[in-house]
């Protein structure tokens, strides 16, 4: 590493990143000192700016804290960095989780990485990310229920964006192009639904497990939009845990937006109305699966909403998953193939400012591909994709089984 570089960097901004990506790991600075063989007031003066570091010590750092020396010598003003957040909004008790800590710190480290990419690359080619955030909605009335003030924030959000009361076909671009919020899909451990963070530099962040299915994807992409519209600077990390948020107001507000601005109740109730005009019957199974694939959302959460407004009865679908029905391969049979969506890994915009930057030169061949995490020879794939926009979606294959699709959810 160049010595020529740590000259330029103000010491005071590498060492509140220094800083930052200690504390996003919990270490203290003795326990930091003790494993890379420096006393204790080293770490402590060159985190406050006091003592420039050298070549060697920040390679050292960037070892110590799984960081890109990059990530710590970037030429930008320091913005206290997400990953801390997330360590006060991961549970208190390992009890509440069935994840280790730095598991889930690792989830929320690639969210922050990802979106400083994308900060970067904007910089490049000049093209700042535009933004129409909302007002934040406030929370703390204990007036309403956290229920009946999502559905009020969904209704006024579905109108504030001119989506009225029908389905939204593509619900990543309207948060990413409408809001301008940065949105990535990416692995994570299957407990893991999505996390949310926020700060002023990089604005709203959204993290969301690729591995699960297309409509899940959808529901943590409301959940956490729900975050960003009221607790915006309290970072989230949506752990799939039945009970474990328990009586959380935010936590309730935040899975009862994504169930009315994914599925409105005058949108939901007219579709309904249309189906039972026209066979003048009660809804079956077969109307339940289509309407779930209509609005983008998994079985289990169109008939939880269908019980809630009261269309079929309570306990509909306890009593479907206790009988032999599979979600996935009644949509098989039924040939409704958006189960097998799947959403990709980056937003367009980062992939095309990607390309722009590495046309003008701003970018080596394999910077491009650790801006894509991928190597060269999947890089070049990627650009010559982009040529011609084309994106392709795999699905898995499923079986078809003998559910009898015209029988009524409900019973009695």
């Amino acid at each position: 590493m160049s010595e020529n570089i740590l000259e330029k960097i103000d010491p005071k901004i590498l060492g509140e990143r220094l800083k930052s990506a200690r504390r996003a790991l919990g270490l203290t600075q003795e326990a930091v000192a003790d494993k890379l063989g420096f006393v204790r007031t080293t770490v402590v003066a060159i985190e406050k700016g006091e003592r420039r570091v050298t070549a060697d010590e920040l390679l050292a750092f960037a070892k110590c804290y799984a960081r890109n020396v990059s990530e710590l010598v970037k030429q930008s003003a320091f913005t206290e960095a997400l990953t801390p957040q997330f360590r006060a909004a991961l549970p208190n008790s390992q009890l509440e989780t069935p994840l280790p800590e730095d598991q889930l710190l690792r989830v929320c480290h690639e969210l922050e990485s990802r979106a400083e990419d994308y900060l970067e690359l904007e910089q490049m080619c000049n093209a700042p990310l535009p933004k129409d955030y909302p007002k934040q909605y406030p929370l703390d009335d204990s007036r309403i229920s956290p229920e009946q003030f999502a559905e009020d924030v969904a209704q006024e959000e579905r109108n504030r964006l001119g989506l009225g009361d029908a389905p939204i076909s593509d619900l990543r671009a309207v948060f990413e192009e409408a809001i301008g919020l940065r949105i990535f899909f990416y692995e994570m451990p299957s407990s893991v639904a999505g996390i949310f963070g926020y700060n002023d530099r990089l604005g709203g962040c959204i993290g969301v497990n690729i591995g699960h299915p297309w409509y899940r994807g959808n529901w943590s992409l409301a959940h956490e939009c729900g975050h960003f519209l009221t607790t915006r600077f309290y970072a989230d990390v949506d752990i799939m845990q039945k009970g474990r948020w328990g009586k959380h107001r935010a936590e309730r507000f935040a899975d009862s937006f994504a169930a009315n601005f994914l599925m409105p109740r005058s949108g939901v109730n007219r579709r309904l109305s249309e189906v039972e005009m026209s066979r003048k019957e009660r809804i079956t199974i077969a109307d339940l699966v289509t309407l779930s694939d209509y609005f983008g959302v998994s079985v289990q959460a169109m008939c939880s909403r269908l019980e809630n407004l009261k269309r079929i009865q309570a306990g509909s679908w306890d009593r479907l998953k206790a009988g032999d029905f599979k979600p996935d391969k009644a949509r098989q049979a039924l040939g409704l193939l958006r189960s097998d969506k799947r959403h990709s890994a980056w937003p367009v915009r980062y992939l095309l400012l990607a390309k722009a930057a590495f046309e003008k030169g701003e970018l080596s061949e394999n910077q491009l591909a650790k801006k894509f995490r991928t190597d060269i020879v999947s890089a070049r794939e990627i650009m010559e994709e982009l040529d011609s926009l084309v994106v392709s979606e795999e699905g898995e294959e499923f079986s078809i089984i003998p559910v009898d699709l015209a029988s009524p959810v409900s019973v009695g």
